[in-house]
């Protein structure tokens, strides 16, 4: 028999041991409130009751449509009390994939803000699986609060029952549904709580609003940041840096994007933070020059890179201090990025590079120490299947009996002292005549120019015969740069690379202002979508000194 397990549980246990403690604390844009832990687990109750009297029950699926705070924290614990997942879609991937995945999680109930409610009025095609709707408003948070003192048992889960339904960001393909099972939460919470060393009384500005969900197992206050979730780039970082300050927040987590952003203002305001103990950054690999910035900042504090996936979180860690004295230099000679150790009870795998199904672990090669393959995980965090996607499933787990190994879609290898590198995702590596090349590998070359904000390397034609172009985004734009200081810049970088087996071969530059993002952390680049893109500012050193090249001609030249 399966063990009980519910991870509402929680946040009644620490009500129950910590009951003044404030719990969740939001702006004035998002309502002003300001609740004890007491009060947040009186209101889930409540909550709970309510939404049980409108007919979701034990393994409803209820699409989850609330804004960051309170009513997406009550909300949820709410429905993990009645064992029904809730299903939680990010609104920034826009509306045609928002709508793509209501229709298939088909939910069976829509518990959402009144524009929520409007969107599924207004798209019933995409809603047609919804029976009950609940309003999340102010009127319902009071009514909540009174239905507290009814009667509730909270529903005896197991540990391997469906506890929710995340979605990815969808940053290299359309964005699939996570199944969560209770004892995965409970994984997570224990690892991140051990790991971290996160103390109860704690203060965490989570600028993911999911980190949120794990601050009451975590007995962590939640301070509520004035931002949009789906837009982080467009986050003010006055209002970010006042909060840090007024709360004295000690933890927070965000992407690299966010955290230069903050920096920046920081550094131009004469400010610090000396409040944080720790930085968690993750999303998209974080360069060593923000890390040395974001330490010199937050004096009382460390920075910690976290590395995972919606399918499983955490798998290693490593903290700046390290990066820094360590990996940072090889980083820049082209080596990749150094992601830490496993944690305890996560195992990695190095596994020779396939881009077919692989169904069991016998099917994998192992490669040795310093070899670049595929990166396969396996342990308590590690989902097993994807919601309703039999053939996702396959593609991205591996089994060995009853244990279940993730694909990462990651490369990487380890080193001598058994810590994981990330090399770049596997879809984006760009296979020469010359050898393969990986994104992370070759941009950790060039990204080390000081005129160079990021750069990602592109492959243009088929595998095998790929020919490499560097995609450079300056430091400052609109380019104020003539053409003599293109072919400049293209020179100093040219010289660069020919320092560095990754990069030697790299001979065609693109100059952009801008490179799409992934909307959950505006931090991924999607670089396949670029090079599907046509180019302009295209430049080549094919032919002696950097000049303005066809594109056509490359494009020709690489289907050859």
């Amino acid at each position: 028999m399966a063990k009980l397990c519910n991870v509402a549980r929680h946040l009644t246990s620490s009500a129950r041991s910590q009951p003044e403690q404030i719990a969740v604390v939001t702006p004035p844009s998002l309502g002003g409130h300001r609740l004890s832990l007491a009060e947040l687990e009186a209101l889930a109750t409540g909550a709970a009751v309510l939404f049980a009297k409108q007919g979701i029950q034990r393994g409803s699926r209820v699409l989850l449509m609330a804004r960051p705070g309170l009513e997406l924290i009550a909300g949820v614990f709410a429905l993990f009390k009645l064992g029904a997942p809730p299903v939680v879609i990010d609104p920034g991937m826009g509306l045609r994939g928002f709508l793509r995945c209501v229709r298939h999680a088909e939910p069976e109930a829509l518990v959402g803000i009144p524009l929520a409610q409007a969107v599924s009025r207004f798209f019933p095609k995409s809603f047609r699986s919804v029976k009950s709707r609940v309003t999340l408003n102010a009127r319902f948070l009071d009514k909540a609060r009174a239905a507290s003192e009814q009667k509730f048992s909270p529903a005896q889960t197991s540990a391997d029952e469906l506890a929710a339904i995340l979605f990815t960001s969808g940053s290299t393909g359309p964005a699939k549904g996570v199944r969560y099972t209770h004892g995965m939460f409970e994984a997570q919470v224990a690892m991140l709580r051990e790991h971290f060393a996160i103390e109860p009384g704690e203060v965490d500005l989570p600028m993911l609003p999911i980190f949120a969900l794990f601050n009451p197992a975590l007995g962590m206050t939640t301070v509520v940041p004035e931002m949009n979730p789906s837009r982080p780039a467009k986050a003010n970082p006055s209002k970010i840096a006042a909060a840090i300050h007024k709360h004295k927040v000690t933890n927070s987590f965000g992407s690299p994007v966010l955290w230069t952003k903050i920096t920046d203002y920081c550094e131009s305001h004469g400010q610090t933070l000396p409040s944080l103990r720790r930085v968690l950054m993750a999303g998209a690999p974080c360069p060593p020059e923000l890390i040395r910035r974001l330490k010199a900042i937050m004096p009382n504090g460390e920075v910690h890179t976290p590395y995972g996936a919606t399918e499983v979180l955490p798998v290693s860690s490593i903290s700046g201090t390290e990066i820094l004295e360590y990996s940072a230099s090889l980083t820049e000679q082209g080596k990749g990025t150094c992601v830490g150790l496993p944690l305890p009870g996560v195992t990695v795998r190095i596994i020779a590079i396939e881009d077919a199904r692989l169904a069991s672990l016998s099917d994998t090669r192992e490669l040795p120490q310093g070899e670049i393959g595929e990166i396969l995980v396996t342990g308590p965090t590690v989902t097993r299947k994807y919601d309703g996607l039999p053939e996702a499933t396959a593609a991205a787990k591996v089994h060995d009996g009853e244990t279940v190994w993730h694909r990462m879609g990651d490369l990487g290898y380890f080193d001598d002292e058994g810590r994981l590198w990330f090399c770049g995702r596997k879809a984006e590596r760009v296979e020469t005549e010359q050898g393969t090349l990986y994104t992370d590998c070759v941009e950790g070359v060039f990204n080390t120019h000081p005129d160079v904000f990021r750069t990602a390397l592109l492959g243009l034609g088929e595998r095998g015969k790929q020919i490499p172009v560097l995609a450079i985004e300056p430091v400052t734009w609109p380019l104020p740069l003539t053409k003599k200081e293109k072919n400049h810049l293209i020179r100093e970088l040219t010289a660069l690379g020919a320092k560095h087996d990754q990069a030697v071969n790299i001979r065609h530059f693109l100059f952009n202002d801008s490179f799409p993002v992934d909307v959950r952390h505006n931090a991924k680049i999607h670089r396949i979508s670029m090079a599907a893109k046509p180019m302009k500012d295209f430049w080549t050193t094919d032919r002696g000194d950097p000049e303005p090249e066809h594109f056509s001609r490359i494009t020709n030249l690489s289907t050859k």
